[in-house]
């Protein structure tokens, strides 16, 4: 049997959430890394590619924060690791705003800003799972909520930084970032000594079932979620072009952009929301359902407004999967070990940001468009259908869970 703590008094539950949604939002802008390409090139005189690195980086950065983070669950209260871990992120982007060269800003975008960025996200993920868990309240809505803070969070951030770029130069921006992130940290710090929030689970009732016992249910999640966040990430990162490469306007592919990644976090909320009235992998199988129909719209139907409309179904199956497998770690794995196990799937997030992102980016480059890669997504999306389906369901959830 998992442990059960007793319901948290309903008053904390929103002052927690608000705490995620406070340090979220700033780190979400990782999304928007491409506002600053421009001007890095200028100011560092580095090339797109070294920038691509440090993007990827950052992406690595978060994934290994992610992982690092339960190593951290009891060495101090959670407060003060959630301001330490904004710290090390804020001094990150600080190092990069100082940056006078390649080496500085990859240590300081690449690397610190995405350790602290992702040992804090976890941080909060785990504590609010622990105050969710027997009140009976919706766990899958509030999951898919908070992973839908990362593309908000870049929806925001891009005109933000766009403006400021504009106004006041590279350095001055990238040095309000920080200024933002330590001051986000400050407040969810305050926020979680407020709510009470824990990452450890009190004793009493006994453990949970070790992630090792259901190994087979996490490659098959994992596999899942990388095959729609393969497609996903190439729609989020090169929508723009893409667009425009099967004959947009400028003026469409900046909306569809700007739309795509508002489509995206409003399924992740939904995939979420989905996850608690039906089985998650039901709305996996359907999640890649509606991708593989995007794919093959666009195959079928070349051109500019289909390219928006089957580029958002294929950002929406990405959105619908992230918010059900985020459901569906606390369903199979319980609020315990929720941290720990998420911090491992989101692997496959940062496994997709260089798979078919750069692939799609190379076909570009020898053929001039992205029918390659599309079929490619398609052949994803197909076997995502199939992976699903072998997932546990409803019922049969809470038993692969050991309750």
């Amino acid at each position: 049997m998992s442990t059960r703590t007793p319901p948290t008094p309903r008053r904390q539950v929103p002052l927690a959430l608000v705490a995620v949604v406070v340090m979220t939002l700033p780190l979400g802008t990782v999304y928007a890394f491409s506002v600053f390409l421009r001007p890095l090139e200028a100011e560092l005189a580095v090339g797109r590619a070294e920038l691509s690195f440090v993007f990827g980086l950052a992406l690595v950065g978060f994934t290994l924060g992610m992982n690092l983070a339960p190593a951290l669950y009891r060495l101090a209260p959670a407060w003060i690791l959630v301001a330490g871990c904004a710290a090390v992120s804020s001094a990150g982007i600080a190092l990069a705003a100082a940056a006078t060269g390649l080496a500085q800003l990859t240590l300081g975008y690449g690397v610190l800003f995405g350790l602290g960025g992702g040992g804090a996200y976890v941080l909060l993920l785990q504590g609010v799972n622990l105050m969710l868990q027997g009140g009976g309240r919706r766990q899958g809505l509030v999951n898919g909520f908070i992973v839908s803070l990362f593309p908000i969070g870049a929806m925001i951030g891009a005109p933000l930084f766009g403006w400021a770029l504009e106004r006041w130069g590279l350095r001055a921006t990238l040095g309000g970032l920080a200024a933002t992130l330590a001051s986000a940290g400050g407040l969810a710090a305050v926020l979680v000594l407020i709510s009470r929030m824990v990452v450890v689970a009190p004793a009493g009732g006994g453990p949970a079932a070790p992630p090792e016992r259901k190994a087979w249910i996490f490659w098959r999640l994992w596999a899942v979620f990388f095959l729609a966040a393969a497609a996903g990430l190439t729609v989020l990162g090169q929508a723009a072009g893409m667009v425009e490469a099967y004959g947009g306007s400028t003026a469409l592919a900046l909306f569809a952009a700007t739309a795509i990644t508002g489509c995206i976090a409003a399924a992740r909320i939904g995939g979420g929301w989905l996850a608690d009235r039906f089985s998650a992998p039901a709305v996996m199988v359907g999640a890649h359902v509606l991708a593989l129909c995007g794919d093959l719209l666009l195959l079928a139907f070349p051109g500019p407004l289909a390219s928006v409309a089957a580029l958002a179904m294929i950002g929406m199956g990405y959105g619908l999967v992230s918010g059900s497998s985020a459901a569906a770690v606390a369903v199979y794995w319980g609020a315990e070990q929720y941290g720990r196990v998420a911090g491992r799937l989101y692997v496959a997030w940062c496994a997709a940001a260089v798979t078919l992102p750069i692939v799609a980016g190379h076909l570009f480059d020898l053929s001039g468009g992205y029918a390659g890669a599309i079929m490619i997504a398609a052949g994803g999306n197909a076997l995502g259908i199939a992976v699903a389906a072998g997932l546990p369901r409803r019922g049969r959830e809470r038993a692969a869970a050991g309750r």
